[in-house]
């Protein structure tokens, strides 16, 4: 008898999670320690495994010549990502118009200054002084994630200008812990469908069928314009930029979205990505480095969300936008989504882009109701949008080798 993949089992616990969740009701909370204990796990061990994958990664690509040239590519390539997804979410929010005519139920209305006391936006300055740690070891400790990124990244381009014989024996103990946290994450992984399971059943006993009504038409626009990042933009630019077929692609990336989208963390999808990317023939130095800092920075889903969001509740408020509102819009999208954690959450980052274009905050909790679904969607193609970096990349180090190879023989 075949054995059933862990994907397979994933979904049909997803399934009779709705069913659960949909036959008991509120009743559904009790199997929400399930759910939690699932992402507890998760959480444990990636913060050590994005620490010790960052070091061994950019030591590694540091190596190279063209290291600083894929370190600007891949930042510069999620920050576009992240634009064009907020674009698109503002087109998608003008032509569709989901929100003129919701009505929005005064038992959802709340004071504004609930949201309003969460919103507050860095300044720039205040934004790159918050990445560098004052103490690295606090960081780890409080799981500051763009701190111990910063930290992991300098320490291992520091270790990539040593000679070998320094180099070595730590990079040997950094591959050592490595493989010692990845085997951890796939044994959390096997039970995987139980969290599945307690995740939906919550997530359906917690907001049930009702509300989603309330915002069926954003779901609608949302999900088409997501698609379209997801099915066209993503794949296209992996033809294009890495000279891969988009349906070898999103073939070998199956797992990984069917597991983003069942758990709605990137970081928990970072272990499964990490083999696919490999299996399309990306080098694990590669993807020791992209997919990690992808897992962290490239929320395209996310902004795009919060740009969609931000017109959904100015048509449904009757506030006009001009080209000022549109820009605050963009930028608070892209990097706010730069800061948004790899887990699953609420969208609170929504508020500081309301604010920002000068919308009322008072039907959020419309969004934040049913922010589950919307997050395990966007969960999906932003690491998608990781894997797509990651084999663009390599095509790059692959050209810049040869070229190198090619003026040595000269």
């Amino acid at each position: 008898m075949k054995k059933i993949s862990n994907s397979t089992m994933i979904l049909i616990a997803m399934v009779l999670g709705i069913l659960a969740g949909a036959f008991l009701g509120e009743k559904g909370v009790i199997f929400a320690p399930l759910g939690n204990i699932f992402i507890s796990l998760i959480k444990m061990l990636v913060i050590p495994l994005v620490f010790f994958s960052i070091i061994s990664g950019s030591a590694a690509l540091g190596k190279t010549k063209s290291a600083g040239k894929v370190g600007v590519f891949t930042i510069v390539y999620y920050l576009g990502t992240s634009a064009i997804s907020v674009v698109l979410g503002l087109l998608a929010g003008n032509i569709f118009k989901p929100g003129l005519g919701v009505k929005v139920p005064a038992s959802l209305m709340t004071d504004a200054t609930t949201y309003a006391g969460n919103s507050n936006v860095a300044g720039f300055w205040d934004t790159i002084q918050g990445i560098i740690p004052g103490n690295p070891f606090e960081s780890l400790v409080s799981g500051n994630i763009l701190q111990i990124l910063f930290f992991a990244l300098f320490f291992g381009i520091a270790l990539s200008t040593m000679d070998d014989k320094k180099q070595k024996p730590v990079t040997d103990i950094l591959d050592t812990v490595n493989d010692g946290m990845i085997w951890m994450i796939k044994k959390v992984l096997v039970i995987a469908p139980l969290g599945v399971f307690g995740l939906m059943t919550n997530s359906i006993a917690l907001f049930g069928m009702d509300i989603m009504v309330l915002v069926l038409k954003l779901l609608a626009v949302f999900s088409g314009t997501l698609g379209i990042i997801h099915f066209i933009v993503i794949p296209m630019l992996v033809k294009v930029l890495g000279g891969m077929n988009p349906i070898t692609f999103l073939k070998g990336m199956k797992e990984t979205q069917i597991l983003a989208f069942a758990s709605a963390s990137s970081m928990a999808t970072l272990p499964i990505n990490k083999q696919e990317c490999e299996d399309l023939g990306v080098k694990p130095e590669v993807t020791s480095f992209v997919l990690p800092l992808g897992a962290t920075i490239n929320m395209n889903g996310n902004a795009m969300l919060y740009a969609l969001t931000a017109v959904f509740f100015a048509q449904m408020f009757g506030v006009e936008l001009g080209m000022a509102q549109y820009v605050a819009i963009i930028l608070t999208s892209v990097l706010g989504a730069i800061g948004t954690a790899g887990v699953p959450g609420p969208a609170l980052l929504v508020v500081a882009v309301l604010v920002a274009a000068g919308i009322p905050v008072t039907a959020l909790p419309l969004i934040f109701g049913v922010d589950r679904l919307f997050d395990m969607m966007r969960t999906s193609t932003n690491v998608l949008g990781d894997a797509s970096c990651a084999i663009i990349v390599e095509k790059m180090i692959i050209e810049e080798t040869e070229k190198e190879s090619v003026l040595k023989k000269a």
